[in-house]
């Protein structure tokens, strides 16, 4: 039986083995972006210090077949949001 100290610090483990995972997911999109479009502004960087896990997948799902910057990040209707 562990104690209530052990179970904080596996839980504290567990998070912060996640936020690593998440982060490793926002530099490697980053990457791909800056190597598919050049030089990224500022708000891009923003938004994926910013976004839960789910959205950077929709983004890094897009980086292969938007045809601008934008449309990795656009929402609302359109071709790239169905995705």
């Amino acid at each position: 039986m562990r104690t209530i100290a052990e179970q904080w610090e596996q839980q504290g483990i567990e998070q912060g083995i996640e936020q690593g995972i998440e982060k490793g997911e926002a530099l490697l999109l980053q990457q791909l972006l800056a190597w598919r479009f050049g030089a990224l502004p500022d708000w891009v960087e923003t938004r994926l210090a910013q976004a839960e896990p789910a959205r950077l997948e929709r983004w890094a799902k897009r980086v292969l077949d938007a045809p601008t910057l934008e449309a990795v990040f656009a929402e609302g209707s359109g071709l790239f949001n169905a995705v």
